[in-house]
């Protein structure tokens, strides 16, 4: 039978962090992760439409464990706010789902200064991690969950001269699938260094297939480009809901039989129930994702130093 949110075991007493929580597939995976027990962290950039998405969570599960809070990815000050904000209320965190992001928008920067898809999808949830994982270390059994794009099949790794497309290289697609490319690689080398280090939490990656969400009505709004519309429309007519297409990241995040390093995908490539998918190995080559890593560092000024992480030290 194919894997649905009625699968996903009990998560009572454990703690959620979803980002891009307030709508599309962070608002669905917050809604299923709630739903099964879970208290969930909704990080999101507007707290006003986080509480409308708590409240409409709420509608459907009354008794519903949900905090807000305030995250915009675009900005290290406000992920290190975040990051703090969480430390300081949890002890332990059992899963993070890296959701939130952009899509295919005009040539702009970060606040501090990265080309914005880039650092959104990718560096300000890198610091997120990196900041979270004291945590995430003392649940057994914890999980990340980051989530790419099946944009990721025409992205290329990070170039150490020019990650952010300056000097008229910048393309709205080209920096989007270098973004999700970065996603995956992340996710895979992230689990490759925590096995490394003995630890207990396991890195996962999913990607949505086609998904009518608002992500698709936003890159229109931001950019109007045709290509940019051509994809609304089909997402509009032929994508899965943000229910449906939440279902990838969901079974990475909770089903028993997932494994560190794995990617959940749809069956049908763009739509169908959630399945293992085992992207080629020139998307998860360990020398491109080392580059990713060092320029994500080097970039952001945080060292992300996973063997010291895990043993306690202050990294």
């Amino acid at each position: 039978m194919a894997w649905a949110v009625g699968d996903i075991p009990p998560q009572h007493g454990r703690v959620a962090v979803v980002t891009g929580a307030n709508g599309g597939l962070g608002l669905a995976s917050a809604r299923a992760l709630a739903g099964a027990g879970a208290h969930v962290v909704m990080a999101a950039r507007n707290r006003d439409r986080a509480e409308v998405a708590r409240q409409d969570i709420l509608g459907d599960h009354p008794t519903a464990s949900l905090e807000i809070a305030v995250l915009d990815l675009a900005s290290l000050a406000s992920v290190e706010s975040c990051a703090a904000a969480i430390i300081g209320s949890y002890e332990r965190i059992d899963l993070l789902v890296n959701n939130g992001g952009l899509m295919a928008t005009p040539e702009d920067t970060t606040q501090d200064g990265f080309e914005l898809q880039l650092g959104t999808n990718h560096l300000g949830h890198f610091v997120l991690t990196s900041r979270l994982l004291s945590r995430l270390v003392r649940a057994p059994g914890s999980r990340i969950v980051t989530v790419t794009s099946l944009a990721y099949l025409t992205g290329r790794t990070v170039d150490p001269a020019n990650p952010h497309l300056r000097r008229g290289r910048y393309d709205p697609w080209v920096a989007y699938a270098q973004s999700k490319l970065a996603n995956l690689q992340f996710a895979v080398e992230l689990d490759r260094q925590l096995a490394a280090a003995g630890a207990q939490v396991s890195s996962l990656a999913a990607h949505p297939g086609l998904a009518n969400t608002g992500l698709q009505a936003a890159s229109v709004s931001a950019s109007g480009g045709w290509s940019q519309r051509a994809w609304h429309v089909l997402a509009r007519y032929t994508g899965m809901s943000p229910a449906r297409a939440a279902l990838p990241q969901l079974r990475a995040a909770t089903d028993p039989a997932a494994r560190g390093g794995e990617m959940y995908a749809p069956r049908m490539v763009t739509r169908g129930p959630p399945v293992l998918r085992r992207p080629l190995r020139r998307y998860t080559d360990p020398d491109r994702a080392r580059i990713l890593w060092e320029v994500s560092e080097r970039e952001t000024g945080v060292g992300f130093d996973v063997t010291a992480k895990v043993a306690g030290e202050p990294r």
